[in-house]
């Protein structure tokens, strides 16, 4: 399980993904991408726009299970994918992950969308 980049080396965007399976998720976007139906819109448009050899799939850290905190394993993996957004920043023109909003943020969207009621 780790972390791992689909980089854009025409533009140098990126997008920063993980998974418990870092083989399988990765060919889970390859399939996707190749497929045209990515999640990820910007990502599918510049695929389609520059071709699959514009685009490298990189490995960046790994963690290894450990037996006995199993059920730990997505909690660490979330909180080291989160290291690295925060690292590479990887969003706007720099790449094509979204940033995700503040807790202020998800409670304005609450009492807004209650104060309509």
């Amino acid at each position: 399980m780790g972390v791992f980049l689909i980089r854009n080396i025409v533009n140098e965007r990126i997008l920063v993904e993980s998974g418990l399976n870092l083989s399988g998720i990765i060919n889970r976007h390859k399939f996707q991408l190749a497929s045209g139906i990515h999640p990820n819109t910007k990502l599918q448009q510049d695929w389609n726009e520059f071709g699959s050899d514009k685009f490298e799939f990189e490995i960046v850290d790994q963690l290894e299970a450990l037996p006995e905190k199993e059920t730990g394993c997505r909690a660490d993996l979330d909180s080291l994918t989160e290291l690295w957004l925060e690292k590479l920043k990887p969003f706007g023109e720099s790449g094509y992950n979204e940033r995700k909003a503040s807790k202020a943020e998800l409670l304005r969207r609450i009492a807004k969308k209650h104060s309509h009621d």
